[in-house]
């Protein structure tokens, strides 16, 4: 690449994120194409189902394998995977919501309407009594950032970060595709047989989308915090389903835009 800073130009090899595309198939037939970076594929997959309300835990999944997609030199992609869903368990009827054909910048693309994607989690996020420290929660950001091994030698990449109200961080899953990191950290609980993340904080590296809160809720996770801002749907589903979302957390300051109480203040604050 070339590099330009100011007068000077250089050229040198550069790191960059992976993008790949990963296919996922119900039995065998196709069900979502999703650009992520290649890793935590079977987390990817099992977090996916679930946001989706396709499975509602590893019990649903009786197995699943990478398929023998090749490229013209006859090596395994390892770009699609075969899921195979337990006795009992519907597939979707893709054809009545949506086309499941997604991108790394947009989880949503394909849905019919706002309607069709409000999804209703199985668990009662509203009652979760988790409260967490107002200094814990603004620790996450350098904590997050502190374990991203690839962006540190990308700048490309995504997070998403699983911690609990002490501030323990559990699981952190990096992608291209903000929606795919969060499906990777459920998918993760979800073959751990986890499902529902009570007590626990999603903390995320760029903005709360609407989706995101959607995965949120999905898994039973009471608290959504971003660095950047969220949209006015992700509020509004926020309210609907009783997360306490936080966004702009940097520094010493954040906003709370549902469920405040969750927050322990300082005294006096």
């Amino acid at each position: 690449m070339l590099r330009i800073r100011g007068p000077v130009r250089t050229t040198r090899p550069d790191t960059v994120a992976a993008e790949e595309p990963l296919e996922i198939r119900l039995d065998g037939a196709p069900l979502a194409v999703t650009m992520r970076t290649p890793g935590a594929d079977f987390d990817l997959v099992h977090g996916f189902l679930a946001t989706e309300g396709v499975i509602g835990g590893v019990e649903d999944v009786a197995g699943l394998r990478y398929c023998n997609s090749v490229d013209d030199e006859g090596r395994n992609t390892y770009n699609v995977v075969d899921v195979d869903l337990a006795a009992g368990v519907q597939p979707p009827v893709t054809a009545l919501d949506r086309n499941f054909l997604t991108s790394s910048s947009c989880g949503v693309c394909g849905k019919a309407s706002i309607d069709a994607i409000r999804t209703r989690t199985r668990h009662d996020v509203a009652a979760d009594a988790t409260r967490l420290e107002l200094a814990t929660l603004l620790a996450m950001p350098d904590r997050l950032r502190a374990a991203q091994e690839v962006f540190s030698r990308t700048g490309g990449l995504h997070a998403a970060g699983l911690f609990t109200a002490d501030g323990e961080l559990v699981a952190l899953r990096e992608d291209v595709g903000r929606h795919n990191a969060v499906d990777k950290v459920v998918g993760d609980a979800v073959r751990a047989g986890r499902l529902p993340l009570s007590g626990h904080v999603l903390m995320v590296s760029g903005r709360a989308s609407f989706e995101l809160t959607q995965k949120a809720a999905i898994a039973g996770i009471p608290v959504l915090a971003a660095v950047s801002a969220p949209s006015s749907l992700a509020v509004e589903l926020a309210a609907d389903v009783g997360i306490t979302l936080v966004g702009f957390l940097r520094g010493d300051g954040c906003n709370v835009y549902t469920r405040p109480e969750r927050l322990l203040l300082p005294d006096g604050a």
